[in-house]
């Protein structure tokens, strides 16, 4: 079977209310019973880091679309500027006997293509901007991810993680702290992104 007979299938956006089905008979759950039950512990690392995929999405004015998994890089500016987002937290979901050190995957990767189903040979970091994003708040009974006064967010150029840091494929906060990135909070996110930019074109 030939490529060109399983094309890229083009999700739509759900609301939450389709009904999980059996033999044509609506069954007592729908798909919003699934996120429930999938996608409430926003404090584990998979599902927080979407979860700030999503906050620097709407921080941009980006969530009309639809988030893609594979993409080689994980948002777009308007403009169409790449961004990469990488999120940490001092507090996990499971016990813990002290807070959780900072520190990020920076690693650079080959790009996918989800049209031809194939992998670039060379491995590069395929944003043009890294946001990462910290869980700053340190007590387990009033944590909470979706105050976003709780998070920090910081912003640097790609070129400037690529001469610091080269192929390093982590980065601990101290580190990055080191590379003077813009700390900012949710507000500020979508106007520094953009100074930045433009700040980049005119060097």
């Amino acid at each position: 079977m030939t490529s060109s007979k399983l094309p890229e299938i083009k999700p739509k956006k759900k609301t939450g209310t389709e009904k999980f089905h059996n033999n044509g008979t609506s069954l007592p759950f729908n798909l919003l019973s699934f996120w429930q039950w999938s996608s409430s512990d926003l404090l584990s690392n998979s599902l927080r880091g979407i979860l700030a995929e999503f906050i620097v999405a709407s921080a941009i004015s980006n969530i009309d679309s639809i988030r893609k998994e594979w993409d080689a890089y994980d948002l777009e500016m308007p403009e169409g500027n790449k961004i990469e987002v990488k999120s940490a937290s001092y507090i996990q979901s499971w016990s813990q006997k002290k807070l959780s050190q900072i520190q990020f995957n920076i690693r650079p990767t080959q790009r996918w293509d989800s049209i031809s189903g194939t992998y670039s040979t060379k491995r590069i970091r395929q944003a043009e901007i890294y946001v990462f994003c910290i869980l700053t708040h340190t007590d387990k009974d009033s944590i909470d991810p979706l105050n976003l006064q709780q998070w920090d967010f910081y912003i640097i150029e790609t070129e400037t993680l690529n001469q610091a840091v080269a192929e390093q494929k982590t980065i601990t906060l101290s580190k990055l702290l080191k590379l003077n990135p813009l700390k900012v909070k949710y507000q500020d996110i979508a106007l520094t992104i953009t100074e930045t930019l433009s700040n980049s074109s005119q060097t």
